[in-house]
């Protein structure tokens, strides 16, 4: 084989002819705020929304994610803002549909982790549906679902989590509808990863996203965030600095002592539903947690299949195919 040799400045290195040495990828920039915010939050002064995300530009910074496999993606609501204040990859989608948009990228592109945000009304009301189909399919993302009990952004409308005797434009002598329970909702649907946590408590907020962001399949966050505009202080009963108590799921550690049987097992589903029929404002932490294959592994495994049926063709030589027998 001919050779050829280059000098670096090194000393020569010596290469097959014809073979283009490697190119050394130049060191990646460590991830800052600065890089990852793309606009001014427009949110109302004082809306629990700012300390989301503040939470998460404190996640993507903690991690280092390469900047480029940041996917931000929502739906409509003032919460689904989101897209627009975090620099990366991101949609603005429409009203309860954002679920079947993420499941798209996330099959498409299994490398990438899909961050979803939105509220309780584009996730338990109009998006209800599809909140149940991408979490019995463990489709592999984290949703993270601010829930102020109240339609914000079109001024004061009764929201599916809305408690009983709320009084709305929709509703002007009080909701009379049994609200959702979200945490039994994502238990039932299926998720795989089921999380509970509050706005005031940024340091809490981090922990669940980091754990979300860690479990393979679909994994959903329930944040209390509150709305100052149109439904203020209802949930000071869980903010200690308003004279609330901020309740964290004990979790078991597995250490044979006494005390760790009146801890809770995240793998037991029956278990979790007893912490979701706690009195509001309940409590917070990992409700639930189970590991199961998700949608992207078993596609992943029917794609090699199929592909080993036609020899390892590539996707141009299938297509090539598909003309051929329409002559």
């Amino acid at each position: 084989m001919n050779e050829a040799t280059t000098g670096n400045g090194d000393g020569p290195t010596t290469v097959a002819a014809g073979v283009s040495p490697a190119i050394a990828e130049p060191p990646r920039e460590k991830l800052t705020k600065k890089a990852i915010t793309a606009d001014h939050p427009t949110w109302c002064p004082g809306c629990g929304d700012f300390a989301v995300l503040a939470a998460f530009y404190k996640v993507l910074e903690k991690r280092n994610l390469e900047h480029e496999k940041i996917v931000t993606l929502a739906g409509i609501g003032c919460s689904s803002r989101f897209p627009y204040f975090v620099n990366g990859h991101g949609a603005h989608y429409i009203h309860g549909r954002a679920v079947p948009l993420a499941s798209g990228i996330s099959l498409a592109r299994p490398d990438l982790h899909v961050f979803l945000f939105g509220g309780d009304g584009d996730g338990f009301s109009i998006g209800g549906n599809h909140l149940d189909h991408g979490a019995r399919k463990n489709i592999n993302m984290t949703y993270f679902i601010m829930d102020n009990f109240v339609y914000g952004l079109t001024k004061k409308q009764t929201s599916p989590t809305s408690p009983i005797g709320f009084k709305s434009k929709t509703d002007p002598t009080g909701a009379i509808d049994q609200p959702v329970n979200p945490m039994k909702k994502l238990i039932s649907a299926g998720a795989t990863f089921i999380a509970r946590t509050h706005a005031t408590q940024v340091k809490h907020m981090m922990e669940m996203i980091e754990r979300a962001f860690d479990h393979q399949g679909f994994s959903v966050i329930e944040c209390l965030s509150e709305c100052v505009e149109f439904f203020p202080d209802v949930f000071d009963p869980a903010d200690p600095k308003k004279g609330g108590s901020f309740e964290v799921v004990h979790e078991k550690k597995w250490d044979n002592t006494p005390e760790d049987e009146l801890r809770h097992d995240v793998t037991d589903e029956l278990a979790a539903y007893k912490l979701a029929t706690l009195p509001f404002p309940g409590v917070f932490g990992v409700f639930y947690q189970n590991e199961r294959p998700t949608k992207n592994s078993l596609e992943k495994k029917w794609i090699e299949s199929s592909r080993e049926k036609t020899g390892n063709a590539s996707d141009l030589e299938l297509l090539q195919k598909t003309f051929d027998r329409m002559k």
